[in-house]
């Protein structure tokens, strides 16, 4: 009976059935047996007998084949490199250029610690019936934590907090854009404008003058220089312009103090007219922010949408201030299309500035509604990543402010283990509006007081309908800010069982997010300038060439600064903040 033929892969190694023996010479070698060698080796005939059995042809037929195969590949090597080297020479340059290109934002979150992103979390859980395992978008990106002392103190401020991030190194309290010996560092955002042709951009709800943005552009050996600030934002300094957007409030600085009710600068300097002149196009109104096209839109800009702080989100009318998502997304759309035909690509710096501010003042109503602001600018930062996968998010805070904690019950009984997220659903207005309702000059006597106090804080603005006559009456005759603004917290945060320890800030590590390109990178707990050297590894940076390059500009203001007061103690129209404004 004719024996079976199987497929070669079938038969078992220690079968013999159907195997090719090679003599030890033999196995191994990578020769190719000649045909005049056959009739000379008999092993070698067996080679060829099984070649006929299991390949369907003869050795000889199989040698023409593969003499066939040679030129047909070396026909389509020859077709391959003649098609690569079109390609290359009209698409493929750009196409390298472009994988070559890097986007980095950076959004800091100012004041905003671990218990902040707890209470946000809980809030929008409870308040919304959301399951218990909601995940806010900065949860689903959480990498490890940020340590924040400065170079003289355990508890650092925005400003050397800041200056960790942009020159990569600890600088003192105060310090903006300086090292510890009052020097000025190569930040950032300017190693990335000269030294790899980027788009930059700084967007922030402070006044864009402030600690934050001004730590990446700026150079001066104390925050409440914010005039001399300016004058670098708009490239009054030896690099020139460097900031291709600005987006956030502060337009007094920008204004010259004679214009009385406008300007809180100590010059006449039109810092307005100066960027103009530049080549600065200057946005003034939520108007001017909804007519500007993020697709066709001419870099620099300069958009100042208050004369200070922008309005905080609980307290903000959408039809005069943008939000942090919308200026943030907006500066994406701008630096995109900027960079779209160049072979590198942008530095954007994104402050949560209010989250930091509302926790000094301890108004937890605020504070959340900002957390919550951040986190749609994640969303929209996050999208941006999915869209442009050469693109990395870093979220961080520079600290954590108030010394929060979820939790405030220090009787001498037991404590209960609960907080009442529902308490800061109904809150209508911050406690930095209220109090500036109610000391303002439009409020007569003491009985008009008492009646806005009963009739509209309590029930309308904090939505409290139980409120005692105590409280009422305390809040009523409270003529001081400081101590106004204390007892409005304590009447919204004893509710929600909330507690703070300080109205400055804390010492405790802070949360690290990152998205997108090398985010892995980031992993574990690191100093608050790993940050700065993750950004300078990212693009390649060399910052000292830059501190070279402005070692003799100028840190030091020319008029007084205007000290700041703890910010307990001044509205956004208070006159010891703003002198020439009434």
């Amino acid at each position: 009976m004719a024996q079976a033929e199987v497929p070669y892969a079938a038969v078992p190694r220690s079968s013999t059935e159907g195997r090719v023996r090679f003599s030890d010479e033999q196995h191994g070698s990578d020769a190719d047996v000649e045909d005049n060698e056959l009739f000379e080796h008999p092993e070698a005939l067996e080679v060829a007998d099984n070649d006929t059995l299991y390949y369907g042809m003869t050795l000889g037929a199989r040698r023409a084949r593969k003499g066939r195969g040679f030129w047909v590949t070396v026909v389509s090597l020859v077709v391959v490199s003649v098609v690569g080297i079109f390609w290359l020479y009209f698409d493929g340059i750009n196409w390298l250029q472009r994988s070559k290109k890097r986007n980095v934002i950076l959004m800091i979150s100012d004041g905003f610690g671990p218990a902040s992103e707890t209470m946000a979390r809980n809030f929008v859980q409870q308040t919304r019936g959301l399951p218990v395992g909601f995940q806010s978008v900065l949860d689903e990106i959480l990498v490890g934590a940020s340590r924040t002392r400065s170079s003289d103190s355990l508890v650092t401020d925005s400003a050397a907090g800041a200056t960790a991030f942009s020159c990569r190194m600890k600088s003192y309290n105060g310090a903006i854009g300086v090292d510890a010996r009052r020097a000025p560092c190569g930040t950032v955002l300017e190693a990335a404008k000269l030294q790899r042709n980027m788009a930059t951009g700084l967007v922030a709800t402070s006044r864009i003058t402030h600690a934050t943005p001004g730590a990446f552009a700026a150079h001066v050996v104390h925050r409440d220089m914010e005039d001399l600030i300016a004058e670098y934002e708009v490239g009054n300094y030896s690099l020139g312009p460097v900031v291709d957007l600005l987006f956030g409030g502060g337009r007094c600085h920008f204004e010259p103090s004679t214009r009385a009710n406008h300007s809180c600068r100590m010059d006449a300097r039109d810092l307005l007219g100066e960027a103009r002149g530049r080549g600065f196009r200057t946005l003034l109104s939520r108007k001017d922010f909804d007519a500007l096209d993020a697709h066709s839109a001419a870099l620099p800009l300069l958009g100042t949408f208050a004369p200070s702080h922008m309005d905080y989100e609980i307290d903000r009318d959408p039809h005069e201030q943008p939000s942090l998502a919308e200026m943030a997304e907006k500066a994406l759309g701008i630096l995109t299309a900027a960079t779209k035909s160049a072979n590198a690509g942008f530095f954007l710096m994104v402050e949560g500035s209010r989250i930091d501010m509302a926790a000094h003042t301890n108004d937890p109503a605020a504070h959340v509604r900002e957390i919550i602001a951040y986190w749609d600018a994640i969303a929209v930062a996050r999208a941006y990543v999915d869209a442009h996968p050469d693109t990395v998010l870093i979220s961080v805070s520079d600290h954590e402010t108030g010394g929060f904690s979820v939790a405030k019950q220090l009787g001498p009984e037991y404590p209960e283990y609960l907080w009442n997220p529902f308490a800061l659903e109904p809150v209508k207005h911050s406690i930095e509006y209220i109090s500036a309702q109610l000391l303002g000059p439009a409020v007569g006597d003491s009985a008009e007081r008492y009646r806005l106090v009963r009739d509209t804080v309590f029930p309308e603005w904090l939505g409290i309908a139980n409120a005692t006559h105590e409280e009422i009456l305390d809040v009523a005759q409270e003529s001081d800010s400081v101590r106004l603004r204390q007892r409005l917290s304590t009447i919204t945060s004893d509710r929600a069982q909330l507690g703070w320890a300080t109205h400055g800030h804390s010492a405790v590590d802070v949360n690290l997010y990152a998205y997108g390109k090398d985010a892995h990178l980031l992993r574990g707990n690191h100093e608050n300038t790993d940050i700065g050297d993750f950004i300078v590894q990212t693009l390649g940076l060399d910052l000292d060439q830059v501190s070279t390059l402005i070692k003799n500009d100028r840190v030091v203001q020319n008029t007084p600064a205007v000290k700041q007061e703890w910010l307990g103690r001044h509205d956004l129209d208070a006159p010891e903040h703003h002198p020439h404004m009434h």
